[in-house]
């Protein structure tokens, strides 16, 4: 995948934070915790993560180098950040919270990835995972659309059904959880802003396997269909689902 930029990313910071607080709410703080972040990015929240939990140490772990250049100049006070593929990170018996706000989609086999995750965890640890949830709506149905024109494969999105994690969760033992489906309501200025809000994060995906003449060409597929979707208003309102899914590992869990 081609690096991430942090200031596309960021162009919709106001509604990409709002999931984030909504699943630190959940979690529960005590003193002394170490705190994993993964899939951190540009570090501000993870920032916000370890001040709010009163953590004793965080690290955010992130695969860009975009993303840690920016996030390292927050580190201290027990926050670092590092370099990490999560898609196979584990430290086993590590961590007293494992954290992940919009990162874990890109990862697949979501089953085999939740029990790697509490293995993770120390005895009544916490996870909390945030996820998008919104591949059958406009925004990702056209970029399918366009990938499948320019001879690409569409993205298929491992991300499983509520009522499935809470069913993960429980035979991992957890003995405590909170698992739902909610829909974000944001109002952009225009159709064209969903074009930016998806440059910076569903298009990623195909966004490496272009050269820099295609890439126009791939927008401007993405676009066409997108704008025969999405009504041509504005203010526009624009919904997005998202699953958050905390629990709490049983303290005998092996």
């Amino acid at each position: 995948m081609a690096d991430w930029n942090p200031d596309q990313y960021e162009r919709f910071k106001r509604e990409r934070d709002q999931p984030f607080w909504d699943l630190l709410a959940l979690v529960r703080g005590r003193p002394g915790m170490r705190v994993a972040d993964l899939g951190c990015g540009p570090g501000s929240l993870t920032k916000a993560l370890h001040e709010k939990l009163g953590a004793h140490q965080t690290i955010g772990f992130d695969n860009s180098e975009a993303m840690l250049t920016r996030a390292k100049a927050l580190a201290g006070g027990g926050l670092d950040f590092a370099h990490a593929d999560i898609a196979r990170w584990g430290q086993p018996r590590t961590w007293d919270v494992v954290f992940s706000n919009a990162a874990l989609h890109w990862v697949p086999n979501h089953e085999h990835l939740f029990a790697r995750l509490a293995r993770a965890l120390t005895a009544g640890g916490q996870l909390a995972v945030q996820v998008p949830a919104n591949f059958d709506q406009p925004t990702h149905v056209a970029a399918n659309w366009a990938a499948r024109e320019l001879g690409l494969s569409p993205y298929e999105a491992p991300v499983l059904p509520p009522e499935t994690y809470a069913t993960i969760l429980d035979e991992l033992e957890f003995g405590e959880q909170h698992v739902r489906l909610q829909v974000y309501a944001h109002h952009l200025p225009s159709r064209e802003d969903i074009v930016e809000w998806s440059k910076g994060t569903t298009l990623m995906a195909w966004r490496s396997q272009l050269s820099e003449a295609q890439w126009p060409e791939f927008i401007s597929r993405y676009r066409e269909r997108l704008f025969a979707m999405v009504p041509d208003e504005s203010p526009l309102f624009f919904p997005y689902k998202r699953i958050l899914i905390w629990g709490v590992l049983n303290p005998a869990a092996p």
